[in-house]
């Protein structure tokens, strides 16, 4: 029997029936209309969405900072090159990229396919960009280009890239960059760039890197599944590198090294100031050019460079150690007349040899005479090795290697350049410590005239004769002058001073007389006389075989046995404003080196004066004896 209540339940359950179904009508339409909106109306907006799937960060790099000369002239300087770059992301198959790539632009598919493969042994993030064409021409870029549509993996960069003076001038003071490598980027000071960044690796690109380095900045922007941009969807800046103002000279160097060229020697030189041990030229040759790096140099062209038996990577100034020969006369005489071994007036007759413990030590004269009576001014003009012997054989080696000390032919000078070599002259310790043995007092006599074991750099050499120049300040020899981080030249503030000595007046004229001499007087450095300017050095001449020994070749000497050179100056004699070493590999004599110098001088009093700078003659090499 059907009730009321039956009745009423039975209305209820048909009215929320209708709810829902009328619920479920309205909702499916609204989905309907959902999709034919989204399908129809926005159809474009949600297709260019959908293309747009892709964010990519890319960096923009930072031009390392100019370098400037003492006079403000651009030495290095940045310009722009093309990188072509694969994304391995947006590739289907990577293999066939590489091959139309080399088939676009000509370059080798092998060497390209070997750059992925170690990008893949890096494990580089597949949107990371590898680049396969350095520095590609604008016909390559231009091939890429037209190809976009069948090469949607390739992308073309332009990156800043270093430019240096041509030729390679002052290639070791510059130094280079390269591409960092892996171990590089797990130090902490790069902890910041990523594979593909540029940085010092030489020179002073090394050295003041943190400076020249700059900051990258980075694009953002939307690519397409394709790889292709869409959308810049922001930008930060890079800042660049600071720029740095060098003590160097242009013109300076530039004549220093024209006159290295001109005599046909390799070697090393550098110039000074002896009042601040600011560096105004520095060279070693045979060099590098360092455009060769920043323009990308391959795997062989570097192999052969390293393995070249002449060593161009080598910066003669500061890791070539040699016997300075007869220059280190000028310490010998500085420690004898300081310590009161002799004095100004001190007289030493030179029969031609010097007797010691039963072997005879033969003087300077190649025709074996004696220079006869001689005091220090004289002995050092003629370089008589007979008086230093005779000094030599009073004087204690630790007393020899505390004066070493003090004019900066030991350990390293302190220059702002990377991998300098120490420099030494021995003392008792350092034999007991190297050899296990006492020191012999006949050994003495062979360091007197810069034999032996005596083993410096040229720029040590460098800061003892400035030692001399100054009158007893060590001074640390330097090449940075002023930083300008963007708001104008800052002093990068005076080097320290290494240590000080007071040189008694009588003793130190006494040393630049004789110096003088050796240019202007009888002496072996007169090829370095500059008219009016009182030059003052010391030749040395330092045997790298010995005469029985080069006898015993005659008829097969090669260049390797031909001795070393060296001259050290300064100018003028009594208030010297610039000091210096010339250092001739295989150059005979002293006085070969003294000719290099020569042009180097004159140069820097032209340019003092406002005069012409001097021409240098047509090449020659002068062939002049003496030590």
């Amino acid at each position: 029997m059907l009730t009321s209540a039956n009745f009423e339940d039975r209305q209820s359950f048909a009215l929320r029936l209708m709810v829902l179904r009328i619920a479920a009508i309205v909702l499916f339409t609204l989905i309907a209309v959902a999709f034919w909106k989204i399908q129809v109306l926005d159809h474009q907006r949600y297709e260019q969405l959908a293309e747009r799937q892709h964010l990519r960060t890319l960096p923009l790099r930072a031009p390392r900072g100019i370098l400037y000369d003492r006079n403000g002239k651009v030495l290095v300087r940045n310009t722009y090159s093309f990188t072509i770059a694969l994304v391995r992301e947006q590739s289907a198959n990577i293999n066939e990229a590489v091959r139309r790539l080399a088939a676009a632009t000509g370059v080798d598919e092998v060497r390209m396919g070997e750059i992925v493969a170690n990008a893949k042994k890096r494990r580089d993030p597949l949107y990371r960009p590898i680049p396969l064409i350095e520095h590609a021409t604008m016909a390559q870029v231009a091939a890429v280009t037209a190809r976009q549509v069948d090469l949607p993996e390739i992308v073309v960069q332009q990156l800043p890239t270093r430019e240096y003076p041509e030729g390679g001038m002052a290639a070791h003071l510059f130094g280079y960059v390269s591409e960092i490598n892996e171990a590089q980027l797990q130090r902490p000071e790069f902890s910041e760039l990523q594979v593909g960044a540029m940085i010092g690796q030489a020179g002073l690109e090394k050295t003041y890197n943190a400076l020249l380095q700059g900051k990258d900045g980075k694009r953002m922007v939307a690519v397409n599944s394709r790889g292709r941009e869409i959308e810049k969807l922001g930008e930060q800046d890079p800042v660049d590198g600071d720029r740095l103002q060098l003590t160097v000279d242009a013109d300076l160097q530039k004549a220093m090294e024209d006159s290295f060229r001109a005599s046909g020697y390799s070697g090393a030189g550098a110039l000074l100031d002896p009042r601040t041990g600011e560096i105004l030229a520095l060279s070693s040759l045979p060099s590098y050019d360092p455009n060769a790096f920043a323009s990308g140099l391959d795997a062989a062209a570097y192999n052969r460079l390293n393995n070249d038996p002449l060593k161009p990577f080598t910066n003669r100034v500061i890791q070539g150690t040699y016997s300075p020969g007869s220059s280190f006369k000028i310490l010998m005489s500085t420690a004898a007349l300081e310590e009161g071994v002799i004095t100004p007036d001190t007289k030493v007759f030179c029969p031609g040899y010097y007797d010691f413990g039963g072997r005879r030590f033969k003087c300077s004269r190649q025709d074996g005479a004696g220079h006869g009576v001689v005091d220090v001014r004289h002995a050092l003009e003629v370089s008589c090795n007979v008086f230093f012997y005779n000094i030599g054989a009073k004087m204690n080696i630790d007393t020899i290697h505390a004066y070493a000390e003090k004019m900066g032919l030991t350990g390293k000078t302190g220059v702002d350049l990377p991998n300098e070599r120490d420099s030494l002259v021995p003392s008792t310790e350092w034999k007991r410590r190297v050899y296990k043995q006492d020191w012999y007092p006949g050994e003495t006599i062979s360091v007197s005239i810069g034999q032996g074991a005596v083993n410096v750099t040229p720029l040590a050499l460098a800061t003892m004769i400035s030692t001399v120049a100054n009158g007893g300040t060590l001074i640390t020899p330097h090449i940075l002058k002023a930083v300008d981080q963007g708001t104008g030249w800052v002093s990068a503030g005076a080097a320290p001073v290494r240590s000080q000595f007071f040189m008694k007046p009588d003793n130190l004229q006494a040393i630049r007389d004789g110096l003088w001499m050796v240019v202007n007087g009888a002496g072996t450095g007169g090829n370095a006389r500059v008219l009016g300017r009182d030059v003052a050095g010391k030749t040395g001449t330092a045997q790298l075989i010995g005469n029985e020994a080069k006898k015993a070749t005659q008829g097969k000497t090669d260049l390797d046995l031909r001795d070393n050179g060296f001259f050290v100056f300064f100018a003028p004699r009594d208030n010297p404003e610039i000091s210096g070493i010339i250092y001739a590999e295989h150059g005979l004599h002293g006085s070969n080196a003294a000719l290099i110098a020569h042009h180097v001088i004159e140069t820097y009093f032209a340019k003092k004066d406002g005069h012409p700078l001097p021409v240098l003659p047509p090449p020659t090499t002068v062939k002049g004896g003496g030590q």
